[in-house]
């Protein structure tokens, strides 16, 4: 199994360039995701990818019940979101990483992001604040995915809206709000979580964007 600092340079090299070490959120959450995979070396990433979508999706339901129960699926969220750090740490760290499952990794990335979405929206979030999450979740994978279609290398940039901001926004949203919801049924924790998300989602995908527009400048 490779040692940790080879692990996140590999990481990089999957994941368009991008540096961990340019976030300390990132870079930590890669850390950990490594530090639990070591115990399972070996050991089909599959299944944690398949574990992480089924997470994700199981978040609806007491997002849905509400209340205390909102603790549970921000909880479950944080926990998706874990695992699927894990099964890329498993297949790269590994030496099994391929394109076919990396291209799979991404399509349950983008599923479990349907899950989030769907959980804030069960929460009490307004159904076009909690789609506009979702789509903001999606697009800087969309815009790195055509620009490399169209021959950037390197999509370097580390902005405010990576993959554990995403998790962590969606997850402590869902926390905070059942932990108020003893004192306060409303959903403005959801609502007002749900739409900073998407605050740092324009603003990371514009951070993006400007490095996509340098890249095919050059």
């Amino acid at each position: 199994m490779l040692s940790r600092d080879e692990y996140l340079a590999a990481w990089a090299t999957w994941h368009g360039g991008t540096d961990p070490a340019a976030s300390r959120l990132v870079r930590g959450w890669l850390t950990l995701a490594y530090t639990l995979a070591r115990p399972f070396a070996g050991r089909s990433p599959l299944l944690a990818t398949a574990l992480g979508l089924g997470v994700a999706a199981g978040a609806v339901p007491p997002a849905l019940a509400g209340g205390g129960w909102l603790v549970l699926a921000g909880v479950l969220v944080g926990l998706s979101g874990l695992l699927d750090s894990l099964d890329g740490a498993l297949a790269i760290a590994g030496g099994t990483a391929s394109r076919r499952g990396f291209v799979l990794d991404s399509v349950v990335d983008r599923l479990t992001e349907v899950a989030y979405a769907g959980a804030l929206w069960a929460a009490g979030a307004p159904g076009w604040l909690a789609a506009a999450f979702g789509a903001l979740c999606w697009l800087p994978d969309y815009v790195r995915a055509r620009a490399g279609q169209a021959g950037v290398a390197e999509t370097g940039v580390v902005s405010v809206w990576e993959r554990p901001t995403r998790v962590a926004m969606a997850g402590m949203t869902l926390v905070g709000a059942g932990v108020v919801a003893a004192l306060d049924p409303g959903a403005w924790v959801v609502t007002t979580g749900a739409a900073v998300g998407c605050l740092l989602g324009v603003v990371g995908t514009a951070q993006l964007g400007r490095q996509v527009r340098r890249a095919l400048a050059d």
